[in-house]
């Protein structure tokens, strides 16, 4: 990663963080970026993996997805 692309991808996100910061009181900030920062990383790292997921939670009647 050149240090172009580090900074650019650094730049992002304290932009977002910019927007998120609004919504929030400022001891509450880090309590919500750390666990959607995790939660993203995750989704990146099972994302080759979803589609085989759901097409055998499909076939497993008995599992059921809750959507909320």
């Amino acid at each position: 990663m050149t240090d172009f692309n580090f900074k650019e991808k650094a730049n992002l996100i304290w932009a977002i963080a910019d927007l998120l910061r609004g919504n929030f009181k400022r001891s509450d900030y880090g309590k919500v970026i750390l666990p959607m920062t995790v939660l993203h990383r995750l989704d990146c790292v099972l994302a080759p993996r979803k589609q085989k997921v759901l097409d055998y939670l499909s076939k497993n009647e008995e599992w059921t997805i809750d959507n909320g």
